[in-house]
């Protein structure tokens, strides 16, 4: 135990395939339900996107579910036995989960415009958001990730949170958290926390590329004859060492259809570059070499995961823990479990996951 009270240590992550055995995601669901229902008590729905959007405080609830808190699965898992659990109580609880898994989270835009009417909320903002954080996730975070899992969590006041994971073809996992209270722009450090195995990543929403993205804004004004030709001439030099991402895969010819389409009805800015359909990560990299080459705007390589000991794959890597935070988490989880209507053992047996999973000295 570090001297400080941080606790330490690292952990690793396997990924795990296979589904959740049917006798535990049966009681899975039964026990999120009342906790859902018990957190909603104690500090509202709103409350509840802010604990979601926590990484730590999401493998916690996942534990104390009784999820293998070293398995990949936990994220899709949990998820999904929340949006069970509150099927029919979306009333009671004011929250609702949309999306979902593979084809579940193509039918988000559906779900969440049938809770916009049934709350009379502005569906079409919400929908954006949705698809905002999961296009920014896939094509404007270029880490090598491909984002299979998007649960949207939505209010009956509109609040809104995301939890989405991607996969990595080296067997590596990783776990994107938006909370929408915080953003208050979606192509600059929007994510609430991103946990993974930190690695080589082309970042086009962090702080630091501003300049970046405005020049890609701005090149979508440009004929594409010029951008595909300075394109073709880029794979010809010798580029600086922080452009063997863009470099690679960059097809000129293939890119002018676009670049056509991004100069016929030029976006007003990155967020709307970064929604436009077709516009996909090829692209976004296409123009952010062609700005830094031509305007002298560098993109951004800054791998924005935070939280390597909540993702879904193998990481290896130490990390800190606000031992403040987690007794305050744990407390939390505790007085919900023991006030939960469930059968005693079920009970007794979710403090006891509790307990061993956090009073283990690292």
């Amino acid at each position: 135990m570090a001297s400080s009270g941080r606790r330490t240590g690292s952990a690793d992550l396997p990924l795990h395939g296979g589904k959740a055995p049917h006798w535990l995601f049966r009681r899975m669901v039964a026990l999120t339900r009342e906790l859902v229902r018990i957190m909603v008590a104690e500090g509202g729905p709103e409350e509840l996107l802010r604990r979601l959007s926590d990484p730590r405080w999401f493998q916690a609830l996942g534990c104390a579910a009784g999820f293998d808190w070293h398995s990949s699965g936990l994220t899709t898992t949990l998820c999904g036995a929340l949006k069970e659990g509150l099927r029919g109580l979306e009333g009671e609880v004011g929250l609702q989960v949309c999306g979902g898994k593979g084809a579940a989270a193509r039918r988000t835009p559906e779900e969440i415009r049938a809770v916009a009417e049934r709350c009379a909320l502005e569906g079409g903002s919400l929908v954006e958001a949705s698809r905002l954080s999961a296009k920014v996730d896939s094509n404007a975070l270029q880490d090598g990730y491909r984002i299979y899992h998007h649960s949207f969590f939505v209010t009956a006041r509109g609040r809104w949170a995301v939890v989405q994971q991607g996969m990595h073809e080296g067997g590596w996992a990783r776990r994107y958290h938006w909370l929408g209270e915080e953003v208050s722009d979606f192509v600059r450090d929007p994510q609430a926390a991103v946990c993974g195995r930190p690695g080589p990543a082309l970042n086009l929403v962090a702080g630091e590329g501003e300049a970046n993205r405005e020049g890609s804004v701005a090149l979508c004004r440009e004929p594409p004859a010029r951008l595909v030709g300075e394109l073709a001439r880029a794979r010809e030099f010798i580029l600086p060492g922080r452009h063997r991402i863009l470099a690679e895969d960059l097809d000129p010819r293939r890119l002018e259809r676009i670049l056509l389409k991004t100069y016929e009805r030029p976006p007003a800015d990155y967020a709307s570059l970064v929604g436009m359909a077709g516009v996909g990560a090829k692209t976004l990299r296409a123009l952010s070499l062609l700005a830094d080459l031509l305007y002298g705007a560098p993109p951004s390589f800054r791998d924005p995961a935070r939280f390597s000991f909540a993702h879904g794959g193998k990481d290896g890597h130490p990390f800190p823990v606000d031992r403040t935070t987690y007794d305050q988490s744990i407390e939390f989880l505790r007085r919900a479990v023991s006030r939960a209507r469930l059968d005693r053992t079920e009970r007794l047996q979710a403090l006891r996951r509790l307990h061993t999973y956090y009073d283990v000295e690292a």
